[in-house]
């Protein structure tokens, strides 16, 4: 049985575009999920590559797996064995996720098996929505030799994997959908940070977008109508100390002036945000424990209390480690302990409402 892009047997997540030819996948994290019968099962995708090493990645019956993308891959449609040799009998499960942000993009044509899809799984009725950057798209965070330590020479995306980030960790803990905004190298503004180097992109230019960068295709609009969470969390603050024009981190978050423009820009995003969705969700401002200068910390619970005394449902979150627990990415155990402090978190804060 085969089925297309379009079909009534598969579940989406994320910003996605449906375009004739395929499902667009831009975010690290948009995934689209399966339950069939079968002894078998494969996709045909389009892999382009920006840059890096990259993987097919995905969830099989509970265990994540990968398949190299490799150069020959890159722009064309190409079909992919991911099960075999399945007990035909038995109901299975396969999600299909992007690993990585715009250092690659993905459409998912098709996907087939020997036996029969059943109806996929109904969506989660908590939903979450992550704005941030590499920490929650899980860059570097399979690098588990180098906890505590600075990235691997050389990592080129080979260690990256949303499904491990802090993010998708949380929400799964919750058993909640999740889209996932979130860049390596991205910072508040335009001109600052690191992402799309050197003419730097902002979360300001990027929040509103469903494709957002330029090698994926033409750059659109989101329309926020299509998914509404109960929780926004907003994760910026590591990258915005950098001036691309200088190449130094020059953006001192001490100097009041630097202060005030930084939490107005922010400040600014989250309010779009969340009067997209009529002001309604709880939004929870943080920092990772990627290290840095405890002034971003102090400047985002701010944010969250001037969004608060303007009637937001605005908190704070301080991770019990932030800042101070690795000079490089996350690692996997770094992100778990980041998503178990999360998790609790928000359970406190949907118990309070009831």
């Amino acid at each position: 049985m085969k089925i297309g892009h379009t079909s009534e047997y598969i579940r989406y997540s994320g910003r996605i575009a449906h375009l004739p030819d395929g499902a667009y996948f831009y975010y690290a994290g948009s995934l689209a999920e399966f339950r069939f019968r079968g002894s078998r099962f494969s996709v045909t995708v389009t892999h382009k590559n920006v840059w890096g090493v990259h993987a097919l990645t995905y969830v099989l019956d509970g265990r994540v797996g990968k398949l190299p993308l490799r150069d020959w891959n890159d722009g064309k449609p190409v079909e992919y064995n991911l099960a075999d040799s399945l007990d035909p009998s038995q109901e299975h499960s396969l999600i299909l996720y992007k690993q990585s942000d715009a250092s690659h993009a993905l459409t998912f044509h098709d996907a087939e098996t020997d036996g029969e899809f059943l109806a996929p799984p109904a969506s989660p009725e908590l939903k979450l929505e992550f704005y941030g950057d590499s920490v929650t798209s899980g860059v570097c965070c399979e690098a588990d030799d180098f906890a505590g330590c600075a990235d691997p020479a050389g990592a080129d995306c080979i260690y990256d994997n949303v499904w491990y980030s802090y993010a998708v960790r949380t929400a799964l803990s919750l058993h909640a959908d999740f889209h996932l905004i979130a860049q390596g190298g991205i910072a508040v503004y335009d001109r600052t940070g690191y992402f799309s180097y050197p003419e730097t992109v902002g979360m300001e230019s990027v929040y509103d977008k469903l494709c957002y960068f330029p090698e994926a295709g033409e750059l659109t609009e989101w329309d926020f109508s299509r998914y509404t969470p109960d929780f926004l969390i907003f994760a910026l603050g590591q990258n915005d100390q950098h001036d691309p024009s200088s190449g130094t981190n020059s953006n001192d978050i001490h100097d009041p002036a630097t202060r005030e423009h930084w939490m107005q820009g922010y400040e600014k995003i989250a309010r779009s945000v969340l009067d997209q969705y009529g002001g309604k969700p709880a939004c929870i401002f943080l920092l990772t424990v990627l290290n840095h200068d405890a002034g971003w910390d102090e400047a985002a619970e701010e944010v969250s209390r001037r969004l608060a005394e303007k009637g937001y449902d605005a908190h704070y979150l301080h991770f019990n480690r932030c800042g101070i627990a690795t000079h490089g990415h996350p690692r996997r155990a770094e992100q778990q302990e980041m998503a178990e402090e999360l998790t609790a978190f928000i359970r406190t804060l949907r118990t309070s409402k009831t």
